[in-house]
């Protein structure tokens, strides 16, 4: 199953989860009826008590609640993700953008590479199998030839070894790169699952006085979660537009006969890692456009494996560019 079928899954897996707020409605409504008996008998008590006439228009909120409660998945749930939707819209149409260009200029620079090598009389055998047989054909197999013909396929062994161990290193820092995204879009999924079922009792409990600030904190990290997939979708679209930069300017180079191509990747292998590791500062990011409380716990953990992956990210690369270097120097 491709990833991309993964999150929509995810999307599904909410939609359907949505009807069971309203099965807590019928508990958050006896909750708030509760909580509204005890808060107009107290603001009248507090009127009488003081020979002050009664103000009705504080005593509205519980039944405004009492509303949004009964209608929970319709008036408030589908509100807000009516509202904030197209911004999920407009920044995944933005990645898909920057992706079909990414594709596109990969192609065209492993084009461009392998004609580059295959002008070049020293690397032609490398990467085409006729070049090698023709080379082998021109040397013969005279004894004084056979160091020379012993060299090359020493040669073409290795190359391919490295371009087995560079596509195999891509590959995995690529599957990273999408379950990093994956466990952002899982976490973020079950935060808006709790949040939209445990809704009605949030708004039930905001009609006792004393726990106000209950309906406002609620709304401010749902709003929050909801925007983790745009920024995530944001984050990305940066990278790919990065790395569409890097490729044009390759592509620019190997337009070039005389240059000579260098197939390590070393920037693509770095900026997969930078990617790995930035997923995971996305609620840190998002709280930045909504303050949201109750996410402290999740954040340090959150950085603490951000620092770990790093360190182990460092460690690899470090390990990789030597031996790449390593076996540079001794060609």
């Amino acid at each position: 199953m491709e990833f991309s079928n993964l999150h929509q899954m995810l999307r599904a897996l909410y939609d359907e989860m949505l009807s069971l707020a309203a099965d807590m409605a019928g508990v958050a409504r006896g909750l708030a009826g509760l909580g509204a008996l005890f808060y107009v008998a107290l603001k009248v008590w507090q009127a009488l008590s003081r020979a002050e006439p009664i103000d009705l228009f504080p005593m509205l909120r519980p039944f405004a609640l009492g509303l949004c409660i009964m209608f929970f998945p319709t008036m408030v749930l589908g509100t807000i993700n009516a509202v904030l939707s197209p911004i999920v819209t407009g920044t995944h149409g933005i990645l898909e953008g920057q992706v079909l260009d990414l594709n596109e200029l990969q192609q065209q620079k492993d084009l461009l590479e392998r004609e580059a090598l295959l002008r070049n009389p020293e690397t032609a055998y490398l990467v085409s199998d006729e070049e090698f047989d023709r080379q082998l054909e021109e040397l013969g197999w005279s004894p004084s030839d056979l160091a020379t013909i012993s060299g090359m396929y020493l040669e073409r062994g290795m190359y391919q070894l490295k371009q087995d161990i560079r596509n195999a290193f891509r590959e995995l820092l690529e599957i990273l790169f999408q379950a990093a995204a994956l466990v952002v879009d899982i976490i973020r999924t079950f935060f808006l699952i709790v949040l939209s079922i445990l809704g009605p009792v949030a708004f039930a409990l905001s009609v006792w006085d004393g726990f106000q600030s209950t309906l406002s904190q609620w709304f401010t990290r749902y709003i929050s979660v909801y925007l983790w997939l745009p920024v995530s979708d944001l984050f990305s679209s940066m990278l790919a537009k990065i790395q569409s930069l890097i490729l044009a300017r390759d592509i620019e180079q190997l337009s070039d006969p005389a240059f000579i191509p260098d197939t390590s990747d070393a920037v693509y292998i770095i900026f997969m890692i930078i990617g790995i590791i930035g997923y995971f500062t996305i609620p840190t990011v998002t709280g930045w456009i909504i303050q949201a409380g109750g996410a402290g716990n999740y954040t340090r953990n959150v950085n603490q494996a951000t620092r770990k992956a790093g360190n182990i990210a460092g460690a690899a690369t470090g390990a990789t560019t030597g031996n790449i270097g390593g076996k540079l120097m001794n060609q």
